[in-house]
C-alpha cells in the first residue's frame, strides 16, 4: 500500500502522474486506509528509504514527459510490490519543501535540412519514499 501524510493523518493514496496537469507528480487520497499520524509513527518503523529518479528524452515533448512519468510510477509500484503486504510505502516528499517536479531542457537539432526540437526531461528533486513495517 502507498500512503501519504496529510496534516495529522496518514492516508492511503493512488499515484496520479499526469503530464497535462499543473503538478505532474500527484497523489489522490482513496480513503481505503486512514490512521492518525501519531499512532502510525508509534506503531510503524522505517526499514528502507528510496529516492526515485527518472529521465526521458525524445522528439515529441508530450511523449517524452509521459515516458518519464510512467517510469517514475513503475519504480514506485515496484518498491510497493517488493515491500510486501505487511509493509506500507510512505511518500516522504513534502509540498513546498522537497516535492519532485518535472524539469526539461530543449535543444535544437539539425536533421537533414530542418531544425527540430529535442526534449530532455528529468525529475528534480527525486521522489523520496520510505518503507514502514509494524514494530
Amino acid at each position: 500500500m502507498i500512503a501519504k501524510q496529510y496534516g495529522t493523518r496518514v492516508q492511503s493514496v493512488t499515484p496520479n502522474f499526469d503530464a497535462n496537469a499543473m503538478n505532474e507528480i500527484g497523489f489522490m487520497r482513496d480513503n481505503e486506509w486512514v490512521m492518525p499520524a501519531e499512532e502510525f509513527f508509534a506503531a510503524y518503523q522505517k526499514t528502507e528509504s528510496h529516492e526515485l529518479k527518472a529521465a526521458a528524452e525524445g522528439d515529441v515533448q508530450s511523449e517524452a514527459e509521459d515516458r518519464l512519468l510512467k517510469s517514475l510510477e513503475e519504480q514506485l509500484r515496484a518498491v510497493a510490490g517488493a515491500a510486501g503486504d505487511d509493509a506500507l510505502v510512505l511518500i516522504e516528499s513534502e509540498q513546498g519543501q522537497n516535492y519532485p517536479k518535472t524539469r526539461h531542457t530543449t535543444e535544437t537539432k539539425v536533421v537533414g535540412n530542418e531544425n527540430r526540437f529535442y526534449f530532455r526531461f528529468s525529475v528534480e528533486p527525486p521522489l523520496r519514499v520510505a518503507v514502514y513495517r509494524k514494530q
